[in-house]
């Protein structure tokens, strides 16, 4: 009787196993574990619509998760999540949600949402206050850079940077 029931059991988390995408290591930037809808949660649980449009800092609900290339992002109502989900590339944070700053110089550092920027409607991020004013002294300079580094970097461990 034992076998046939840890042959169900064994059987059962077979079945109901989430099955993640294939990400590249590192290509973004997300929180360590799983959320509720099987991905890694990025961009902190912040919801990326509100910053992306409004600039503001707007804590996201996981009853309103949306997965895009294997990222859970959390958005603080249901319109905000269809929107996202109208055109994920509109809204998610640039450069796998990374410091914008630190890929210019090819690294990649968290990126915080308190620290963003909205140039020509996309989403940057900084790691913290300082490196956010280096960065608005030289924006243009900075987002150049970083927009040649990433394609470099996108596919390689934090570790190997």
């Amino acid at each position: 009787m034992s076998r046939k029931l840890a042959l169900a059991a064994v059987a059962l988390v077979a079945a109901t196993s989430v099955s993640l995408p294939a990400l590249a290591e590192d290509e973004y930037n997300v929180s360590t574990g799983i959320t509720a809808a099987g991905a890694p949660l990025g961009l902190h649980g912040f919801d990326p619509v509100a910053l992306t449009t409004y600039n503001a800092v707007a804590e996201g609900d996981a009853s309103h998760t949306v997965v895009e290339d294997g990222v859970a992002y959390y958005f603080a109502s249901a319109d905000s999540a269809k929107m996202f989900k109208k055109d994920p590339a509109r809204y998610a944070p640039q450069y796998g949600g990374f410091c914008a700053y630190a890929v210019a110089v090819g690294k990649k550092f968290d990126g915080d949402p308190q620290f963003a920027d909205i140039v020509d409607g996309k989403l940057y991020l900084f790691v913290n206050a300082d490196v956010f004013a280096k960065y608005k002294k030289d924006k243009a300079n900075i987002l150049k850079r970083a927009e040649r580094t990433w394609p470099t970097i996108q596919h390689k461990a934090v570790g190997d940077l």
